[in-house]
């Protein structure tokens, strides 16, 4: 009791005298930012949780690109599980004014089984339940529809060859999803419409999806007779992983946050070394003389640690409390991702933040306590007897493997997690050995400088070799962070952000039918578009080189992904603009079986050239040999594909046609032309498409960059912290200099060399650092390209460099104000 009645006075007297004050600020910001994401990431994940069966519209359904087996329905049957049936497909809805690509879905008495589905009558009006479905004749669309097409309820609507009455206003749908389709307007009818609109040809993209509903026990039981008999192009979407396409981007956002926050624990970590390291130089003296009095090592270590262990814990509460705040900010962004009221946070973050501050705490404070405690008495008396050095590496250890283990607790992604705590041990490391090296070379060459103050400042570096290299990694480690979150994340989030030219097409017009292709090519061309009508087969991959390819081959999600789905194939003689050959030749008027392929989709698969690939298309085996591999850059917005055909290969299979053009704001009438005159075609508003993404990715971005304050914030507390770690020992040999006779001006042009060359170390180290770790999370973990902008990476090195030398400089300058004699006797 009385060790903790001292511990808390010790607590107070050093609070009072700002002992603490930088640990404590580290130790906030690194709570602060994991509490606060946790928060956020676990509310979400409950959300989706919770309303796994409403973002389904079922407790389990089948999608397929064609109708749905009736094996597979009656299995259903048997096990007596409800069932409806939806049809989802992109149309151009059109009135006499205009025309705008819409979402269509075609749905049964019944839909959704689980969920909800809220109708209007008029735009403002609150929605509620709907109860029914569109009747025959009847269309329910979304406001946004009304408003580009400048329409009111009552309204006729027409729908391919279908005309159709507006007879409500769809407010929610909960099953509506976040893919491609659901960027467009919304389109309900009721499917007995469907056969009369004639908008389902040969080669419409459409998706069937057959809802079932039941007790649990049965649902499980369906799934798991249904699992083994999927064909192709057939999914089993459940509980356990529905709305894919909205947990990719969300899994991808929260990856991101915990990057965020986890570069902000690195940073406040280094801090916290570095001011414990002070706290005990600047302790020794009293420890000593405690030791004089009869402590023992063990009553002083324990002493300390229920000091530091007091502190951590009222530090740590207070960066929940905040937290707790941060997170309703980072919430009402998520809100607006996930379309769903979240459930009220739960205590689990605090927890984690309690034991985040006790693990960095004893983490990097326990070595330097270890250190201090062990202080012989006789320091009391002689000061140069127990120096302490930078201390062992096996002390150092300690603070980096719990730093290492807290970080792969918080990625909760292995390839995150190895990827940053991986990354940053390998810099960690040559860091060490670089600075070591480089300190050693200036002070081998100190000799050769022409100013004393560069000689002086260099040879005190050299001197304080081991302190210095602290500094110099301290100071990388920082600067790492802060360049890898303020500039390589940007590049980063751009591979969601990605801008085009401003002649780019903006239009794609698809399925359209051979038939079609002669007469729409000339209502273009009499409008001045251009007509590149090209075919567009589509087919699965079937082997590569006679091996069955199977999903299970591969464990990257793009690849598994590629394979589950369709390719759009093409053919012709004409090579494509945009393009470039990597290997082998283009085949151009060749008629053998031979295939051109795109050189991203060939890395993925494991697909080289002279390859043999095969595929399946409309029931029937092509196969052809990889003759080339082509560059192309998908952000032009061309038609691209994966595998162009020589020509005459694919001539008997079923194709439709697909074109793009850049469409002028004053020619939008053509777009009513097309659909008049082919009900069935699609022109998609690219422009409107991507601006909805890119509001999606912003808020995504709003997100981590918000988080980003914290880590900066504990950037600039690493920059304080290295000024501070030498800033007695600095002063005492400036007190020593000028009583000596040095000049101010010598002493100054001393200490900016020391500063300029400790910046220059750490900037150089960090740049590279952070070019290697941005390279390894953009290929390993966020599966994006990669260009860092190395023009406005080397201008922040430069900015960095000048800010940690004026750091450094308004830590001392007060030095040099003071009598030589004052300076001395503070330092003793």
């Amino acid at each position: 009791m009385h060790t903790l009645r001292l511990a808390f006075q010790m607590l107070r007297r050093d609070l009072r005298a700002g002992e603490l004050s930088l640990l404590g600020i580290a130790l906030f910001v690194a709570v602060l930012a994991l509490t606060s994401v946790s928060f956020v990431t676990g509310r979400v994940e409950q959300a989706l949780a919770r309303d796994a069966t409403q973002l389904l519209g079922a407790d389990a359904l089948i999608s397929a690109d064609h109708s749905v087996p009736a094996s597979i329905e009656a299995e259903a049957a048997r096990l007596g599980l409800r069932m409806a049936h939806s049809i989802t497909f992109n149309s151009m809805a059109t009135t006499e004014a205009g025309a705008q690509l819409a979402a269509v879905k075609a749905i049964e008495a019944g839909h959704p089984l689980r969920g909800s589905l809220l109708i209007a009558n008029q735009p403002g009006e609150p929605g509620r339940e709907a109860g029914r479905i569109p009747v025959r004749g009847e269309t329910w669309v979304d406001e946004q529809l009304l408003n580009t097409l400048q329409l009111k309820p009552g309204d006729m609507l027409e729908l391919g060859y279908l005309k159709l009455r507006i007879g409500a206003l769809v407010t929610y749908e909960s099953d509506r999803g976040m893919g491609f389709s659901s960027f467009s307007p919304r389109v309900l009818i009721n499917a007995a419409d469907l056969p009369a609109s004639g908008l389902l040809v040969e080669g419409s993209r459409a998706r069937y999806r057959l809802l079932l509903a039941g007790d649990l026990p049965v649902v499980k039981a369906f799934e798991a007779w249904a699992k083994p008999k999927l064909g192709r192009g057939e999914e089993l979407e459940s509980l356990d992983n529905a709305r894919p396409e909205l947990r990719s981007g969300l899994d991808r956002a929260g990856r991101f946050l915990r990057l965020t926050a986890m570069l902000a624990v690195v940073l406040a970590a280094v801090a916290i070394g570095l001011s414990a390291r002070r706290y005990l130089m600047r302790h020794l003296d009293g420890a000593a003389v405690m030791r004089c009095v009869g402590a023992r090592r063990g009553q002083l270590l324990a002493l300390y640690l229920y000091e530091f262990l007091g502190f951590a814990v009222l530090v740590s509460a207070f960066a929940c409390l905040a937290g707790f705040g941060v997170q309703a900010v980072l919430a009402q962004l998520a809100l607006s991702l996930v379309k769903t009221a979240l459930p009220a946070p739960g205590w689990l973050p605090v927890l984690h933040g309690l034991l985040v501050g006790l693990v960095l705490t004893l983490g990097f404070v326990l070595p330097q306590l270890l250190r201090l405690t062990g202080v012989p008495p006789i320091r009391a008396l002689r000061r140069e007897w127990g120096e302490m050095g930078a201390g062992s590496s096996a002390l150092w250890a300690i603070g980096a493997a719990a730093l290492a283990g807290l970080l792969l607790w918080m990625a909760g992604d292995w390839k995150l997690g190895l990827a940053v705590v991986g990354g940053f041990s390998v810099a960690i490391a040559l860091f060490v050995g670089v600075a070591w090296l480089l300190l050693g070379l200036l002070g081998r060459t100190r000799a050769m400088s022409v100013s004393w103050g560069l000689r002086y400042g260099i040879a005190a570096l050299y001197r304080r070799r081991a302190s210095s290299v602290i500094q110099v990694v301290a100071l990388a480690l920082g600067l790492a962070c802060i360049l890898l979150l303020g500039l390589v994340s940007q590049d980063l989030l751009a591979g969601w952000r990605k801008q085009q030219a401003p002649d780019a097409p903006n239009r794609f017009v698809i399925g359209i039918q051979p038939e079609q292709r002669v007469p729409l090519a000339d209502t273009l061309v009499r409008n001045g578009l251009p007509a590149n009508l090209q075919p567009m087969i589509r087919g699965r991959l079937m082997s590569i080189n006679g091996r069955p390819v199977s999903a299970s081959d591969y464990p990257e999600e793009r690849a598994r992904n590629l394979v589950e789905r369709e390719f759009n194939l093409s053919q012709g003689s004409a090579f494509p603009a945009g393009n470039t050959i990597v290997s082998g030749a283009w085949h151009g008027e060749a008629k053998e079986p031979v295939f051109s392929m795109e050189q991203g989709v060939g890395k993925t698969l494991g697909i080289q050239q002279d390859d043999r690939v095969e595929f399946q298309i409309a029931g029937q085996r092509v196969s052809g040999r990889v003759g080339s591999v082509r560059k192309l850059d998908w952000d032009s917005m061309r038609v691209n594909f994966f595998f162009i055909a020589a020509p005459g290969l694919l001539d008997q299979m079923p194709a439709s046609y697909i074109t793009s053009f850049h469409l002028a704001p004053e020619k939008t009438g053509v777009v009513r032309e097309l659909v008049g005159a082919f009900p069935n075609i699609n022109v998609i508003d690219v422009a409107a498409v991507l601006a909805q993404i890119e509001s999606f990715a912003g808020r995504l971005a709003s997100m981590v960059q918000f988080v980003f304050a914290f880590a900066l914030c504990a950037g600039i507390i690493v920059l304080l912290a290295a000024q501070q770690s030498t800033h007695d020992e600095r002063s005492y040999e400036i007190a020593i200099l000028r009583a000596l006779g040095a000049r101010n001006h010598q002493v100054r042009s001393a200490l900016l060399a020391e500063f300029a060359a400790l910046a220059g170390l750490a900037v150089l180290l960090a740049g590279l650092a952070a070019l290697g770790i941005g390279w390894g999370l953009a290929h390993f973990v966020f599966e994006m390209d990669f260009a860092p902008r190395l023009g406005l990476l080397a201008l922040s090195g430069v900015a960095a460099l000048a800010v940690i030398v004026g750091f450094g400089w308004l830590g001392v300058r007060g030095v040099l104000r003071q009598p030589a004699l004052e300076g001395i006797r503070a330092a003793l």
